[in-house]
C-alpha cells in the first residue's frame, strides 16, 4: 500500500530529504512492512497551501507497534521512560536529540493534529523505519 505523509518538523524535514533520518513515529496502526511511504511539506499553512517538497517513495523495512504515555513509550509490553529514549529521538531527527524533546514534539502532534489529549490510557502508535 502507498501512503503520502506530511512532515512539519523542520529538523526532520531536512534529514528525511537528505537521507540522514529514516524513521518517523505515527499515531494509529495502519502501516505494515513493505508499504511505500512518501513525505511532503507545505509552502505556508499546513493543509491550506501548496506542497513545498515531496520525497520519492521509501519501502518500510520495520514497523514497531508502540503505545505513547505521558511518562514514556511502551514497546513489547515494557514502558521506557522518556529520559531513556535519546537514541529513539536521534533516529527520529529530534533536536536536541533527547527523549524529553521527543515527548514534547509527539505531545504537540497528538494535541494539535489529532485532537487527542494525552491521558492515562495511552495512545496507539507505530515507529516506521525505511
Amino acid at each position: 500500500m502507498k501512503h503520502n505523509l506530511p512532515l512539519t518538523y523542520d529538523q526532520k524535514i531536512r534529514g528525511v530529504v537528505d537521507g540522514t533520518v529514516r524513521q518517523t513515529i505515527r499515531i494509529g496502526h495502519k502501516y505494515a512492512v513493505g508499504d511505500l511511504v512518501s513525505f511532503y511539506g507545505w509552502e505556508g499553512v499546513p493543509y491550506r497551501s501548496k506542497w513545498s517538497f515531496r520525497t520519492p517513495y521509501f519501502e518500510l523495512s520495520e514497523v514497531i507497534p508502540i503505545v505513547l504515555y505521558p511518562d514514556g513509550i511502551e514497546i513489547d509490553g515494557e514502558i521506557t521512560p522518556w529520559a531513556q529514549l535519546d537514541d529513539l529521538a536521534r533516529l527520529d531527527g529530534i533536536d536536541p536529540p533527547t527523549g524529553e524533546a521527543l515527548a514534547g514534539v509527539l505531545g504537540e502532534v497528538v494535541k494539535t493534529m489529532h485532537g487527542i489529549p494525552p491521558g492515562d490510557g495511552g495512545i496507539d502508535a507505530q515507529i516506521l523505519r525505511w
